[in-house]
Order: C-alpha cells, then sequence, then structure tokens
C-alpha cells in the first residue's frame, strides 16, 4: 500500500492498547502522528515507543486531552495539524466501560459516563475534526466501536449500547460529510489480546465463551485492529464510506460473549428469575 508520508493524524486514547497499536502503524508508514489521552505520562512512554518505529520524516506529538471535554479535544484537532499543516486522518479510540453488570441494576452514573465517553467523545472529536479534514481534500475519520455494538455480550449492556451509538453516529455523520470527500467509517474489534483484556486472555470461562464463537479460534492483536485502520485511513479505501466493519476472527457470525464470570457477585441467573418473579 502506498506510503501516508506527509498526512497529518490524531488517535485518541493513543497512549495504549488498540489506540498505540493504531498509532504505530500510521507512523511506520510515513504518518505524523499526534496521540492524546488523559495521561500525560502514559502519552509520553507510548511517543517514545512510536518513534522508535516511526518513519524517519513522521513526527510523533503527544498531548492530554479528555475526548468528553470540548475545549480540550478541540485543542488536540489543532495539535494534530500542526505538523503537516493538514488533518488528513483521525482514529477516535478513546472508550471503554464504566459499568459491568446487569443493567437493572446499574449505577444511572456509571452508564451515562460509558455513553458520555463513547458516544459524546466520538462525536466531538468528529465535530471539530471534520473542517480540516474537509481541508485535506481527502480526509479519513475512524471510530473504534466493538463487537459488542452489534451483539449482545450479557453484563455489558450499557457498553454494548454506547457502541452502538457510537456506529450510529459513523453511519449518519458519512453521509452528511460524503458531499466534502470526508470518508466516516468504524471498525469493530473483538477481544485483543492487550493489557485491558488481560484478565480475559490469561484464561477462563470468559475466554473460553469468546473462543467457541470465534471461526478462527484465537484473540486478535493490536496490530490486527491497526491494519485494518491503516488502510481505512489510507487512500487505498477512496470509495469507502459508511461501514462497520468487524475484525473480530469471524466472532460476528456467531454470537457474543457472556461476561457472568465477571458480573457482580450473586448476580446469578437465578437471582435474574428472581428479579422478575418479584416484578410480577
Amino acid at each position: 500500500m502506498a506510503a501516508l508520508d506527509g498526512y497529518g493524524t490524531l488517535v485518541t486514547g493513543g497512549g495504549s492498547g488498540i489506540g498505540e497499536g493504531c498509532a504505530a502503524v500510521l507512523a511506520r508508514d510515513g504518518a505524523s502522528v499526534t496521540i492524546c489521552g488523559r495521561t500525560p505520562e502514559k502519552l509520553d512512554a507510548a511517543a517514545e515507543r512510536l518513534r522508535a518505529v516511526a518513519a524517519p520524516d513522521a513526527v510523533v506529538a503527544t498531548i492530554p486531552a479528555d475526548v468528553t471535554d470540548e475545549e480540550q479535544i478541540e485543542a488536540a484537532v489543532a495539535k494534530a495539524a500542526e505538523p503537516t499543516g493538514h488533518l488528513h486522518g483521525v482514529v477516535a479510540n478513546a472508550g471503554g466501560s464504566l459499568h459491568m453488570g446487569p443493567l437493572v441494576l446499574a449505577d444511572v452514573s456509571a452508564v451515562r459516563a460509558t455513553v458520555d465517553l463513547n458516544v459524546i467523545g466520538t462525536f466531538l472529536t468528529l465535530k471539530h475534526a471534520a473542517p480540516r479534514l474537509a481541508a485535506s481534500g481527502h480526509g479519513s475519520f475512524v471510530g473504534v466501536s466493538s463487537h459488542a455494538g452489534l451483539d449482545t455480550f450479557r453484563f455489558l449492556g450499557a457498553y454494548g449500547a454506547a457502541k452502538a451509538g457510537l456506529d450510529m453516529v459513523i453511519r449518519v455523520a458519512a453521509d452528511e460529510l460524503g458531499p466534502a470527500r470526508v470518508r466516516v467509517n468504524s471498525v469493530r474489534p473483538g477481544i485483543i489480546d492487550n493489557e485491558l483484556m488481560a484478565p480475559i486472555t490469561a484464561g477462563g470461562p470468559v475466554l473460553d465463551s469468546y473462543l467457541e464463537n470465534i471461526p478462527l479460534h484465537r484473540v486478535g492483536t493490536v496490530e490486527d485492529v491497526g491494519a485494518l485502520v491503516r488502510f481505512l485511513i489510507g487512500p487505498e479505501s477512496s470509495w469507502i464510506t459508511g461501514q462497520c466493519i468487524s475484525v473480530d476472527g469471524g466472532q460476528s457470525l456467531r454470537k457474543g460473549a457472556d461476561f457472568g464470570a465477571f458480573a457482580e457477585p450473586g448476580l446469578t441467573d437465578d437471582a435474574a428469575r428472581r428479579l422478575v418473579m418479584e416484578d410480577d
């Protein structure tokens, strides 16, 4: 694939995991990459690792930013355009869940915070990036969603709803921004072997639940996701927009995983049945 020399890019949540993996692929192929996140120390450490693999002319920069804070994400977008004078690509990777467990017992503040991080954070990043992406003449915005936004994952309901909302933001934005020649897509990773998922990938019933539903029968890597993101940012995908593409070893052909082993203690199927009976 063609090099990304001269590209200016932003990766939110770029200090670790999938975000850092995406930034590494972009920087190796010549793009200047700005990573943002809430922890400066993590960003600085990631930037050193990225500079070690980046192409000679690729600039790696950092800026602390919370994607749910409009002023901070606006500043991050502006920072990302500085190395090349333009912004060509954005990877809206910042996300996560502040709740795990049955929806009917969820703390409303945790559910709101999960939606805020994934949906509002992506929306704000898109809002401020779109004009600069349009000015580049061939801008591409990639949201990082999840298989949980497509199929049910027991006890990850707030996260799944938030990622489904992210995907709809992506699809509508692609429709609206097409005339400006800005492409907007999302990727839906399955289980990825990184530090965030280490409690699962170490083994146990949740990993078993994943593997029995993955035709390729292995967990993914950040490089698996980064390769797809690189394709969507680059010119090779110039006629692809509005798509939510799974990168999950084929798991979306079957069903989501069961996070029951990580749910709050005592919240078993029997407890759910009792809840229904008491409601009756």
